[in-house]
């Protein structure tokens, strides 16, 4: 079992975790519902770790209660969509109908799982289009390409050239999610992240770096809008 600490009242658990290679401590707090993680070196006693995160306990709690703001989708939620907003309604048909900044969801069940099955749709056409673009460009084949909801990566790329993209992309701005299928093109050239790979992505989407950090930055924030439609 994972070593933990628990600091302050009311508690918060941390949890620890061991590295031979690390030369600091390193806390992190991700955005998507993990324990805090405390990374420590070798050698390193509980007493040294537990007074290290006293002294970050307000910074801890900052980052919890920001993490705790999710949107929860449901009837009348404005969600960010292909760097706009959509507005979330009930609607009476049984279809969908998007028009005027509004997604009308048919009223059939849970409103929040609909409208991810929706959006993984639209996604799926938009990155299937930029991949499309981007590997004709470099002059290579794609393999499949498929939607998921990872928690911790936005694309993957295989040694078949199979493509595996985060449908949450679709609620990014066009530029991002155009990175996001230039990088995992520039993969089936280069599987791997030495310069080379590098110089691909920057061949096939000059200016990068600016849709790269936006993602970095705000990504996390795509994480917490719950769909209810991920294990607890």
């Amino acid at each position: 079992m994972a070593e933990a600490i628990r600091i302050g009242s009311p508690a918060i658990e941390v949890r620890l975790r061991r590295h031979a290679g690390a030369r600091r401590m390193v806390l992190r707090v991700s955005q998507i519902g993990a324990l805090p993680t405390l990374t420590l070196p070798p050698g390193v006693p509980l007493s040294r770790a537990r007074a290290f995160l006293a002294d970050q306990e307000d910074w801890i709690r900052g980052h919890l209660a920001a993490r705790a703001r999710a949107i929860v989708v449901a009837d009348g939620a404005v969600l960010p969509f292909r760097g706009g907003e959509l507005v979330i309604r009930t609607g009476a048909g049984r279809r969908f109908v998007h028009a005027g900044g509004e997604l009308l969801v048919p009223a059939r069940g849970p409103i929040g799982p609909l409208v991810a099955g929706w959006l993984r749709e639209e996604a799926r056409r938009d990155v299937v289009a930029a991949s499309e673009h981007y590997a004709a460009r470099l002059g290579v084949g794609l393999g499949r390409v498929t939607m998921r909801d990872p928690r911790s990566r936005w694309g993957s790329c295989s040694h078949a050239a199979d493509l595996m993209y985060s449908w949450r992309l679709v609620m990014t701005p066009p530029a991002v999610l155009d990175y996001v299928a230039a990088h995992e093109v520039a993969h089936i050239a280069e599987l791997n992240h030495a310069p080379a790979f590098w110089a691909v992505v920057a061949r096939l989407l000059p200016g990068y770096a600016a849709p790269r950090e936006w993602l970095r930055v705000n990504g996390g924030a795509l994480h917490r809008i719950d769909f209810g439609t991920r294990a607890a």
